[in-house]
């Protein structure tokens, strides 16, 4: 029997150093009963077992089951909507392994696991469907029902996700209001010490689902984020929101995408009131990238497998094609980029439960605002950044993938018509690449990864001395170019190159990030080398283009849109 859980997932994860983080998750090994985990060495032990077994799950038994579930899709009628009837029992085999309260307290049901196993699970969840991940990856809304909610708030709703009773979805986005959320109109409305919800959402993912938290605006007559307030709804205990339609999608076809309009339906505040968007939203973003990161990863891991299946069964010319130059460029090149984004995916998933470590040890009193802070930046740069890299990288890849097929890739026989499908709204959902280079910007602007970057000249190497050197020239004209577009005093300048230097930073860091890993591993040290190299003409062009291109408009940028304005 194979298993997603891959001797290659289980080397980058072991690259993460999450020691502290698995301390505090276990209360420094005091807890006592009979799930309590005693050491390091359990606790490893304990991951491998839970990734094993997620990893059977998903290659033996989800996998197998998702072209089933993109030919059947889900379904709408009278209001109601179903999941297909594979995605049902998808569902249920993760909750009955318990999967689906992974990084939950066990107080509550959960696996009380690191985000950085957990993501881990939900990268091979995708790579078995990627539709079940929007499902599965939802769950995570208990997260913030766990941050931020009542005691009565979590102990009503945290075991439901925990057992598989409940399925959950974030209501965000509006008709008016999709990657602009400041622009939200839901009304969120207060009426005889109760909170009602009257409104309608669009493009909600599993909006059926019996759990949502929605954004709202609770501040009559407000403008702007400060007038929004996250809301818990629970479909079991009202019935005045209804499902007025779910969207014919290109892709992902067994996880519903609904509109819902909420008439005065009966919720619970989230939290705080005003802070719905500026401190919820934010904290769901992270998770939110992070899941979508995941479920491009695995996406492209699937379309990489199939394509390196492919080449070496498909015969022209007398022999396979992976036999031919052309192929294996192509093949390599998805090798490269995919171990690379997946270092820089367990990355950040260790940089957001750092950050979650710290958020812990703050409520409780100790003193590690400054190191939350620091850990907040990181995560905030990390997030978006692996969201930039990981979808691109993932639509390439399953380009390529059905490109290596031929015309087979083209046709619904092959599951790379699929991934290619399912992979192209990756880049778009949960911020827009666009958006994730706005974000990766503002990080880069307050220097967030240059104790990274300077820390770096400092390593010790002892097989690719060489290579370091050339990262650490890129390093230097980074910088160079950074400084030399802010000098364009034009806003529009800095914005226009911004995917450009986003591209050079995503490049350096995961070479940053692989030279100290390949350097020890020999079995590492050939693809590290052949990603420097491949990525040595791209920084250079993409430096180049940003020189030229200053050159050229600098702060005339806004003649370029003229031909575009009616």
């Amino acid at each position: 029997m194979s298993n997603f859980y891959t001797k290659n997932r289980k080397f980058y994860l072991s690259q993460q150093k999450i020691k502290p983080i698995i301390e505090d998750l276990e209360n420094n090994f005091q807890n006592s009963g009979s799930d309590a985990i005693h050491s390091h060495e359990e606790a490893e032990q304990w991951y491998d077992m839970v990734l094993k077994n997620a990893g059977d799950i998903c290659s033996n038994f989800i996998w197998p089951r998702s072209e089933e579930v993109d030919i059947k899709g889900a379904t709408f009628k009278d209001g109601i909507v179903e999941w297909a009837d594979a995605t049902k029992e998808n569902m249920k085999i993760l909750g009955d392994a318990g999967y689906l309260g992974g990084t939950l307290p066990r107080q509550y049901g959960g696996l009380n696991l690191p985000v950085t196993i957990n993501s881990a699970i939900v990268e091979m969840v995708s790579q078995a469907d990627a539709s079940l991940m929007n499902l599965y990856g939802l769950q995570d809304i208990a997260v913030t029902v766990f941050k931020f909610g009542t005691e009565e708030q979590k102990n009503r709703v945290l075991p439901k996700f925990c057992h598989g009773e409940v399925s959950g979805s974030m209501a965000l986005t509006e008709p008016d209001a999709g990657s602009d959320l400041q622009a939200v109109q839901l009304k969120g409305i207060e009426k005889d010490g109760k909170w009602y919800l009257d409104g309608v959402k669009r493009f909600i993912t599993n909006g059926s689902g019996e759990i949502s938290l929605v954004l709202a605006r609770s501040e009559k007559g407000s403008k702007g984020g400060r007038g929004l307030s996250m809301f818990l709804y629970e479909r079991y205990r009202d019935d005045n929101m209804i499902v007025r339609r779910i969207e014919d999608k290109h892709g992902i076809h067994g996880s519903p995408t609904c509109e819902l309009q909420f008439n005065m339906a009966e919720c619970e505040l989230v939290g705080k009131r005003k802070f719905g968007l500026i401190k919820y939203v934010m904290s769901l973003m992270n998770g939110a990238r992070l899941g979508v990161s995941a479920q491009a990863l695995g996406i492209a891991q699937a379309a990489y497998e199939e394509a390196v299946k492919y080449a070496n069964e498909r015969e022209q010319f007398g022999k396979t094609i992976v036999n031919i130059p052309a192929v294996y460029q192509m093949l390599k090149n998805m090798q490269a980029e995919i171990e690379t984004s997946r270092l820089l995916f367990y990355k950040t998933a260790t940089a957001v439960d750092f950050e979650d470590m710290y958020e812990r040890k703050h409520s409780k009193g100790e003193n590690v605002r400054q190191e939350l802070k620091q850990a907040k930046s990181i995560a905030d740069i990390l997030t978006p950044l692996s969201k930039f890299v990981i979808t691109e990288m993932a639509n390439k890849v399953c380009y390529d993938s059905v490109q290596i097929h031929g015309g087979c890739g083209y046709m619904k026989d092959f599951p790379v018509e699929r991934l290619s499908r399912d992979a192209r709204i990756t880049n778009i959902y949960e911020g827009t690449t666009q958006l994730q280079v706005v974000a990766v910007l503002s990080g880069l602007k307050s220097n967030i990864l240059k104790n990274e970057l300077d820390d770096f000249k400092s390593y010790e190497v002892q097989n690719l001395k060489s290579e370091k050197e050339l990262i650490a020239a890129f390093i230097d004209e980074y910088y160079k170019v950074f400084e030399s577009i802010k000098s364009v005093n034009n806003r529009d300048f800095f914005d226009y190159v911004g995917n450009h230097i986003t591209e050079i930073i995503s490049i350096i860091y995961r070479l940053v990030l692989f030279l100290p890993i390949a350097d020890k591993n020999d079995e590492k040290a050939d693809l590290f080398k052949f990603y420097l190299y491949e990525s040595m003409s791209r920084l250079n062009y993409l430096i180049d283009r940003i020189e030229t291109f200053k050159i050229s408009y600098g702060d005339k940028i806004e003649k370029l849109k003229n031909d575009f304005i009616n």
